[in-house]
């Protein structure tokens, strides 16, 4: 059950951050009232990535359990901006994704302390 708490820890890391970007870094919401709806949801998105990692921590070491989570939220928000941001889409950078979801791979079936 940490594992499936992780990965949704990583998929609303995910989400808040996209968050952060449609709210132009949580800085329109006093001045701009359309954005209170979507920086309240991103902070919430926040408050629930946090806790389901804690939930994970219970059961999974430290260093595997913050891997894992950082690299989920790096890699769908890479392909979150590759998507629909149309960031750089170049070989490289696809390269780097597959060896960050190779290092979340070998953290979870690899890694001696991993549960």
């Amino acid at each position: 059950m940490s594992w499936l708490y992780l990965v949704l820890a990583g998929l609303c890391e995910v989400a808040w951050a996209i968050g952060l970007k449609k709210t132009e870094g949580l800085t329109r919401f006093f001045t701009d009232p359309s954005k209170i709806p979507a920086t309240i949801f991103t902070i919430a998105l926040m408050l629930i990535s946090f806790w389901l990692l804690s939930l994970a921590l219970r059961d999974i070491p430290l260093g595997t359990a913050y891997g894992v989570w950082t690299g989920i939220g790096a890699v769908g928000t890479v392909i979150y901006g590759m998507i629909f941001l149309n960031e750089a889409k170049d070989a490289i950078r696809i390269a780097c994704i597959v060896m960050i979801v190779a290092g979340i791979v070998g953290l979870k079936f690899v890694a001696k302390d991993a549960v």
